[in-house]
This record gives structure tokens, C-alpha cells and sequence, in this order.
């Protein structure tokens, strides 16, 4: 079983049973997905780029990205719907846990002069996104073998019913908040 699991098991649920006063341990917030989204605007016109990004985000999430495609035709943006303009990866269970340990105690505090994470970036609904700008922070990114820095997007999804439920939920869960 994965660490933050156990721990989120034995410790964090009964500490947000006993704050929130839930009258049921289901009634706990939990972790249901994290989806880790990469925007590739340039992938449009290089197929190489956009191998690449699809290797490295398996490399960091250790599952096989889907490439997403344009619904859209955007003039301004010389995109025509259907082209491959990104790739994201939904995890679950296991693989959810190992990465939110990673994410946070690896790849966040590698990042340059880290203070924290801001604590409102909540969407209303209790899920909690993050952007990363470079994915040099993971350990598993081989530096020499990079060929351009991308960015991503970290969506992590609670069954929180609130923001304050999602926010002490990431916050007994490890997530370094900025003061």
C-alpha cells in the first residue's frame, strides 16, 4: 500500500472526522483523481515535440498519456479541430498516491524560490488545481535528454464538499501551503 494512503488511513481521516464532526467515516474527503494535463501549442506543427512530451509525462507519472485533440477550429491560432494540441494522464488508487507523494515532497520544493502553494487556488467545489512551469523538477527528467521546457497543469479532484474541507484535507495530507 502506498505511504500516504496508510497515513491517510490512520491518521488524516480521524483527524477530519473529529474537526468537521461527520457523523459517518465516509463522510471524510478523499482523493478521487489527480489529472495531470500538458498544453502542447507547438505540437501542431512538430510531431517530434509531441513525443517527446507524451515519453516525459509517462516517465514522471508512470502511466501512458492520452493525446488530446482540438474541438475547435481557431483561425488566430492556426488550429483546425482535431489536431494534437495536448496530453494528459487521469490518475487513480495507487498510482494516485505514489504521484501526490512525489508531486510533494520531491517536485515542489525543487522548485525555484518556493515559499509554498497558494492556498486559493480552489475552484469552489473542493478541487484544488497547480500549475508547474518546467518539468525539470521530477526527478525521473533526465536534464540532458530534455529538448524544450513545457509546462503543466495539476488538477487534484476530492470528494470534498467545500474548499475548507479540500484545504485541510492537502494540508494533513503533506501539501506546503504558503502562509
Amino acid at each position: 500500500m502506498a505511504r500516504l494512503k496508510e497515513k491517510y488511513n490512520n491518521e488524516v481521516k480521524k483527524a477530519l472526522i473529529d474537526k468537521f464532526q461527520y457523523s459517518s467515516p465516509m463522510q471524510a474527503p478523499r482523493f478521487e483523481k489527480i489529472v495531470v494535463n500538458m498544453g502542447l501549442g507547438e505540437a501542431k506543427e512538430n510531431t517530434k515535440y509531441l513525443q517527446s512530451a507524451v515519453e516525459e509525462l509517462s516517465l514522471i507519472t508512470g502511466q501512458k498519456p492520452i493525446v488530446t485533440q482540438a474541438k475547435k477550429s481557431v483561425a488566430n491560432f492556426k488550429v483546425r479541430a482535431g489536431m494534437n494540441v495536448g496530453a494528459k494522464v487521469t490518475l487513480r488508487g495507487e498510482r494516485m498516491y505514489e504521484f501526490f507523494d512525489r508531486f510533494v515532497s520531491i517536485a515542489l520544493p525543487r522548485v525555484r524560490d518556493f515559499r509554498g502553494v497558494n492556498s486559493n487556488s480552489f475552484d469552489g467545489r473542493g478541487n484544488f488545481s497547480i500549475g508547474v512551469k518546467e518539468q525539470l523538477i521530477f526527478p525521473e527528467i533526465v536534464y540532458d535528454k530534455v529538448d524544450a521546457v513545457r509546462g503543466m497543469d495539476v488538477t487534484i479532484v476530492t470528494t470534498a464538499k467545500t474548499d475548507e474541507e479540500s484545504r485541510e484535507l492537502l494540508r494533513l495530507m503533506g501539501m506546503p501551503f504558503s502562509k
